[in-house]
């Protein structure tokens, strides 16, 4: 028997894993092998590992929580309802902080998709127009509805899939198991681990995503659950093929080179192209990073805009989706026109922002919704009160590690 709050029909289990898996894998990706240089393959694939358990697992405690309410119900609504107003202003500046800081740093850094579009015309726009253009165009898309976001996800991660096979395979087949497993330098691996522990929690962020998901299917849990189980652990397999594929191909030596110019894309392609010359490669990482931007930019948008008409009280009408989009998109776009770079001190703050809202909140939230809804039936994460306890640590663990990096107090491989 279909639930009352189900959608009329039935949607799509490819269409919300690919919501996940978009809104996962991002273009900062590829500061994942720079991040992990000092632990090398075997501790980064664990910590990843790891990591990609308790993210999955905070948002199925999330899930849990928010299917005791009405489907359209976001994080102000859960917090208020379960935990009080003290935690309800914390995890709504926290949450807030984080997907407009990600918002705007998307739409700063989206107008070079833009051109890159259109440069087959010759034509040139100047960042603040391309970053507007692009704005403009996904933030239609966010507005028309769930069902529009999961098409262009859907679309893009297959481009995605497509253009990293392309990218990588040939790094694939050069692949050193000596490098791999064997590196070279120094043989300390494990004091690295914890200064790579955050950018691993920023690599699952997924969780802005949960009541959207809710809103999308209704009260269908098992879709739900497969959906952020299949996302998550496509996002896993796309970071460990990719650092199998960097991590064989190049000595760990050579990411003291890599680290000193910036680690950011373009020098660690640089470097992978000294190996394996290739203008394929170049340019199907080039377009798979555009296409991560995108798809991220949707899914964390998506989350944002559902927060914001749960907050203020918008509803699903076309003006009350029109008064969301204003408040989702209008300040971040603001910021991003006129401070096209202003996002990299806010950013370290908002990994641990982070860990607040999509971590330590949920498990708390499902402790307090089992006692709420006691006598209530229906879906609840195995594991019992361990697994929240476990979820929590890990995100107190994760904080800790993000403040003492920020001090300079954690070792941090430069080669």
């Amino acid at each position: 028997m279909k639930h009352s709050n189900s959608p009329d029909k039935p949607r799509s289990l490819l269409g919300g894993a690919m919501i996940i898996a978009g809104t996962t894998v991002g273009a900062g990706m590829f500061s994942l092998p720079v991040t992990g240089a000092g632990m090398w393959f075997s501790y980064a694939a664990l910590m990843l590992v790891g990591v990609w358990f308790c993210m999955w697992m905070s948002g199925l405690l999330l899930l849990e929580t928010n299917l005791h309410f009405e489907p359209g119900a976001s994080f102000d609504t859960l917090t208020r309802k379960t935990l009080g107003q003290f935690w309800r202003v914390l995890n709504g500046a926290s949450i807030a902080f984080v997907l407009y800081i990600l918002t705007y740093a998307y739409i700063s850094g989206g107008g070079s998709i833009v051109n890159h579009a259109i440069s087959f015309s010759g034509v040139d726009l100047p960042p603040s127009a391309a970053a507007l253009t692009f704005a403009v165009v996904l933030a239609v898309i966010v507005m028309i509805s769930t069902k529009a976001v999961d098409r262009f996800t859907t679309i893009m991660i297959g481009g995605m899939v497509i253009s990293f096979v392309l990218a990588i395979g040939n790094l694939w087949l050069e692949i050193d198991p000596v490098k791999l497993w064997q590196p070279d330098g120094e043989q300390a691996f494990s004091p690295y681990l914890w200064a790579a522990i955050p950018f691993g929690l920023t690599s699952f962020g997924f969780h802005g995503n949960v009541p959207s998901l809710v809103k999308y299917y209704g009260h269908q849990p098992k879709q739900i659950v497969k959906a952020i189980s299949f996302g998550t652990f496509f996002a896993l397999v796309i970071y460990l093929g990719w650092m199998m594929a960097t991590m064989g191909n190049l000595d760990r030596s050579a990411f003291s080179d890599i680290i000193s110019a910036g680690g950011n894309m373009g020098v660690l392609v640089g470097a992978l192209q000294s190996v394996v010359a290739s203008d394929l490669m170049n340019s199907m990482l080039t377009l798979f990073a555009n296409l991560a931007v995108a798809s991220s930019f949707l899914g964390v948008t998506l989350g944002l805009f559902d927060y914001v008409a749960d907050l203020f009280g918008f509803d699903d009408s076309r003006s009350g989706r029109m008064k969301t989009s204003l408040v989702t998109f209008v300040p971040p776009t603001i910021m991003g026109i006129l401070f096209p770079n202003g996002f990299l001190v806010a950013i370290g703050f908002a990994g641990l922002a982070a860990t607040i809202w999509a971590v330590i909140v949920p498990a708390l939230m499902a402790y307090r919704s089992r006692i709420l809804f006691a006598e209530a039936k229906g879906f609840r994460v195995p594991g019992g009160t361990a697994l929240i306890v476990l979820v929590i640590l890990f995100g107190v663990l994760t904080a800790v590690c993000h403040l003492l990096s920020m001090a300079n107090i954690l070792p941090v491989y430069q080669g």
